[in-house]
């Protein structure tokens, strides 16, 4: 997340690190079909569809439509051509995201560092322009099918112009009034940053991905959750989590751990070509009881916790907050219960979050919702009942 206003001391020292991130600039998903899953994400999620590139505007071999929500732009991109690399992979790994992007001061500058840091290139980088202004990006692989693309913008294609409601690239055009645009701004989600985002990878390659962000990207370690940390009765999973600085992104690397059963990580590569890939985006909103009771209307399908989750959590949660000499929770608790939310606390105050089950046919992406109230962690004192949830739908889908 980014809201700091610019400065020229601030654009100066972003100008000096080529790889100061500046704001998640979009997700790109690659999909089976792009339109009908653009509608998908704007009737459950309330996403407004707001540009598209395909065949009626020149565009040959692949359909694009941008979709935004507070400060969150997703792409979604299909193939227009029977052999075409979009198709393969959605083949191998089902809809998914593929991209993570980052706005930069200069694409081409971070990239060569990135690459001088030990990345592999994925696309050298390239510029797209008009008289309006250009865009410049270059992708780097990240771990198993996702890569992150740098981007850098001028003139009308500025992330403030674009977080405005300008036009992404040259390459996008409007959609014009839709219908489904106007009844989500009627009826808001309420859902307004990229918290962070969740890769999986194969057991003992998490500490390899952490040192590939902290030599790569130059990130460091936030948090670290081991298998004690996460675990129930049958499965378990460490995690390491990597900070951008600035408040941009996290990006937490999940690795399986032993357990009696299957866990929720080997689920996910099991049904992933084996691959690793990002299991959930968690999106943030300011309002975790407004956006979750629209989200539900919308008939979003919502992990369940048994009811004597709220037996306990109180006093947990309000333990700690007196032990830190913090507000105690503001928002109804009866509420926060008739919702099925989860709610957690730290040293630094407390968060609201639910997740959701699998957004298609294979276990493997879902979304988070999470609101923040100080508290800058991952709901530790959830894990347990999060993975026990989450292990009742291994096992009705037979993979626990």
């Amino acid at each position: 997340m980014t809201t700091a206003t610019t400065t020229p001391a601030a654009a100066g020292a972003r100008a000096a690190d080529p790889l100061r991130l500046i704001d998640v600039d979009h997700v790109r998903f690659y999909v089976g079909n792009a339109k009908q899953a653009a509608h998908y994400y704007a009737h459950t999620f309330g996403f407004r569809i707001d540009q598209f590139s395909d065949l009626t505007v020149g565009s040959r071999d692949a359909a694009s439509y941008l979709l935004t929500q507070g400060n969150i732009r997703f792409v979604i991109q299909t193939d227009l051509t029977p052999t075409g690399a979009i198709g393969e992979e959605v083949r191998r790994f089902g809809d998914g995201v593929k991209d993570v992007a980052f706005t930069v001061a200069d694409a081409q500058r971070a990239f060569e560092r990135a690459v001088k840091n030990g990345a592999v290139p994925d696309r050298e980088p390239e510029t797209l322009s008009d008289e309006r202004g250009s865009v410049t990006s270059a992708s780097i692989k990240a771990y198993g099918r996702v890569t992150h693309t740098f981007v850098s913008r001028t003139g009308a294609y500025d992330l403030e112009q674009v977080r405005a409601g300008g036009r992404l690239s040259p390459a996008f055009h409007p959609t014009g009034p839709l219908r489904i645009n106007d009844y989500n701004v009627q009826h808001p989600c309420g859902l307004q940053w990229v918290d962070h985002c969740v890769g999986n990878v194969e057991q003992g390659k998490m500490n390899h991905w952490v040192e590939w962000y902290e030599n790569v990207l130059e990130f460091k370690l936030f948090k670290h959750f081991d298998d004690k940390d996460i675990s129930t009765e049958y499965s378990a999973l460490m995690s390491k989590v990597m900070d951008s600085g600035f408040g941009v992104i996290k990006m937490p690397i999940n690795e399986p751990a032993e357990g009696k059963k299957k866990s929720q990580i080997q689920e996910y590569l099991e049904w992933h070509d084996m691959t690793p890939g990002v299991q959930h985006l968690a999106l943030r909103t300011n309002d975790e009881l407004a956006s979750v009771a629209e989200l539900r209307r919308r008939d979003v399908d919502f992990l369940t916790l048994p009811d004597s989750y709220y037996e306990i959590v109180w006093d947990r949660v309000d333990a700690t907050l007196r032990e830190h000499g913090l507000e105690p929770v503001k928002e109804d608790h009866q509420k926060i219960r008739d919702l099925g939310i989860l709610v957690d606390a730290d040293d630094q105050g407390y968060l609201l979050q639910l997740f959701t089950k699998p957004l298609q046919d294979r276990p493997t992406l879902f979304f988070e919702i999470i609101c923040r109230r100080g508290s800058q962690s991952f709901g530790k004192g959830n894990f347990k009942a999060l993975f026990e949830a989450l292990e009742i739908e291994q096992q009705r889908r037979g993979n626990l």
